[in-house]
């Protein structure tokens, strides 16, 4: 019996979007393998795939995804359609990665490093840069996508604060970029470019997981019942400004003691940095303390830079320890430079969250927390922006 408010149109609709959503996810399926994932019987597989077929939404190709028995072929995802320039964007740094119409990489992913001053510098850079991909493919039309660090508004596009930025002031990026460029511009935080990732490309992602950037500052991004969780204000997954200190560092956001001043990498080479102010004949001086050249201390075995990380790593896994409190989401993966402290720098995380007496590990059925680094490539990684895309067309009917 159907639930009170469907009837058999939506409950159609509702197996296209999950058909696309497994052809998103995998490119190309055969008809056997959309009857395994959805559990519908061939028939009803059938029904739908000719609907899909006759809009448009899906393309049948001969080629057989197996040798045995009888095949139908394939299907997938239009291989025709808008291409997709996926960014991300700091004052600092653009790194872009093109796709085509199935958000497969076109070419290598590219970094480019930039010194923007104001708004319409960084503006300047991303339109450059799209217009570089829009010469070397003058036949396609190439849509942009971002993911900006900071604070961003989805559905306005505005960058409402971007730290790092020497501006304070919010930036009307979706309205600007479409105005200088001719094409459609979406844009979200750099963190739910990486959930969007791992949501649509890592086939181990679950229906709630969390990702979370160790990097200049520290943020993170919830996939809840498979669906990004912003906020009512966009301001989901600031785990970087979770106090653990109250009597520490004051902070950018105007409080003391947040998880970044003690765990994020710019707070740690701020701790190297007045250490190295007190050694006027250290071999490296504080101005050249790059995040490389403490990393490569740590790798030497630098006792202060490793008591350092273990410090960080420490207040990480507190963060973590009351994060899965509260959410109780058994999976968590790590991205950014940080992570180039290696499995001893994530042992101290993973040890600081073990004492959490409602994850339990001791029955076949238990799903006891998984906190690892993530697995996606940068290419990879960045092409997760482009997904704001397929979300916004499964979600428009």
């Amino acid at each position: 019996m159907l639930r009170p408010g469907l009837n058999n149109a939506r409950v159609r609709e509702a197996n296209k979007a999950i058909f696309l959503s497994h052809l998103w996810r995998e490119k190309q399926l055969s008809k056997s393998q959309l009857a395994q994932l959805t559990g519908l019987s061939i028939p009803a597989v059938s029904n739908i795939l000719e609907e899909l077929l006759d809009e448009g939404r899906i393309s049948h190709s001969a080629e057989k995804m197996s040798s045995r028995g009888l095949n139908s072929g394939s299907y997938q995802v239009p291989g025709h359609g808008p291409w997709t320039l996926c960014m991300t964007v700091s004052p600092t740094s653009i790194e872009c990665q093109l796709a085509d119409a199935r958000l497969l990489a076109v070419g290598e992913h590219q970094r480019v490093a930039v010194d923007a001053p104001s708004p319409a510098a960084l503006l300047k850079a991303i339109a450059d840069c799209w217009r570089r991909y829009n010469q070397r493919y003058p036949t396609q039309h190439i849509n942009l996508a971002l993911g900006v660090h900071g604070q961003v508004d989805p559905v306005t596009g505005v960058s409402q604060t971007m730290p790092q930025a020497r501006w304070k002031a919010p930036v009307e990026m979706k309205y600007l970029l479409e105005e200088a460029l001719g094409v459609q511009v979406r844009l979200d935080n750099d963190c739910v470019m990486l959930a969007l990732a791992e949501k649509w490309q890592n086939r181990a992602a679950q229906q709630d997981f969390c990702v979370i950037n160790v990097d200049y500052g520290i943020g993170s991004s919830f996939v809840i019942n498979d669906q990004i969780y912003r906020g009512s204000l966009y301001g989901s997954g600031q785990i970087g400004h979770t106090i653990v200190n109250p009597d520490g560092t004051a902070c950018d956001c105007g409080r003391y003691g947040c998880l970044e001043t003690v765990a994020s990498l710019s707070a740690l080479k701020k701790q190297a940095r007045v250490w190295l102010k007190t050694q006027p004949g250290a071999e490296l001086s504080p101005e050249q303390l790059t995040t490389q050249a403490l990393i490569r201390a740590w790798e030497e075995g630098d006792v202060r830079v490793q008591a350092w990380v273990e410090n960080a790593a420490n207040a990480i896994g507190l963060s973590l320890y009351n994060f899965l409190n509260i959410l109780n989401i058994n999976q968590i993966w790590l991205y950014g430079r940080s992570c180039a402290f290696g499995d001893s720098w994530l042992s101290t995380i993973i040890r600081q969250t073990g004492f959490n007496p409602f994850d339990r590990d001791d029955g076949p059925r238990a799903k006891a927390t998984h906190i690892g680094f993530g697995t996606l490539n940068r290419a990879q990684q960045i092409l997760g922006i482009g997904y704001l895309y397929v979300e916004s067309q499964l979600n428009e009917r």
